[in-house]
């Protein structure tokens, strides 16, 4: 057990923080929604209401997506761009050891570089492949979550105004959403890949050593 949580003890941290983060949205969400409820006359609504309600899939899918797209597009960009002095970076000089072509007769190799052909092209490309996929997915609920509401909202007002999942994505709301969220994932990789030229966390992976100079790309030794 003790090795297991050793192996592990990274992303047995990362979901049990998500879970405690999503709780304590689905919490407070539910509170305020059904205050908002009541400001308006409605009926407060119950966990499983907030949860399959289109502000609960609004709210949610509007953050994920942002994520899911910072992600891919980082690790899509990483492969072909480049910062001198940034641990984020591959140095533009040498042969990073993820630039070489895959070896089918490497001790281990995944199942995909052996068969070869189209299995390994996706393989090579299954990172990007699955963050850009979890964002279109979160990108397309998110609409769906925000029609949903904006329709809840218009009827809560006596309006008739209703709009399909495809009418809300033409509408500036669903974009002020959108790009409130992508351009802080974007500045935040920008801090990342620009402050680890100047600056160290000691043991991280995503430092340099501490006295590696300000010029070294990569976080190599």
């Amino acid at each position: 057990m003790r090795r297991i949580l050793r192996d592990n003890g990274l992303s047995l941290v990362l979901v049990a923080l998500f879970a405690v983060s999503l709780i304590g949205q689905i919490a407070s969400g539910r509170r305020f929604h059904n205050q908002e409820q009541s400001d308006h006359g409605q009926p407060q609504v119950s966990l499983g209401d907030y949860l399959t309600s289109p502000a609960f899939l609004e709210a949610t899918m509007e953050n994920w997506e942002s994520e899911f797209l910072q992600m891919g597009v980082f690790v899509v960009f990483t492969a072909f761009l480049y910062q001198r002095g940034s641990a984020e970076s591959k140095d533009p000089d040498e042969i990073a050891p993820v630039d070489r072509e895959p070896d089918p007769t490497r001790a281990n190799a995944p199942a995909p570089v052996r068969h070869g052909g189209v299995s390994l092209w996706l393989y090579r490309n299954s990172l990007s492949i699955a963050l850009f996929a979890l964002f279109v997915l979160s990108f397309v609920l998110h609409a769906v979550g925000g029609a949903g509401e904006f329709n809840e909202e218009q009827a809560a007002h006596g309006s008739a105004v209703h709009v399909s999942t495809w009418g809300y994505m033409t509408t500036s709301k669903f974009w002020f959403e959108s790009l409130q969220n992508w351009q802080s994932e974007f500045l935040s990789i920008a801090v990342m890949v620009v402050f680890s030229i100047f600056l160290r966390q000691h043991a991280s992976p995503e430092s340099k050593p501490v006295d590696a100079p300000h010029s070294q790309t990569g976080n190599g030794g």
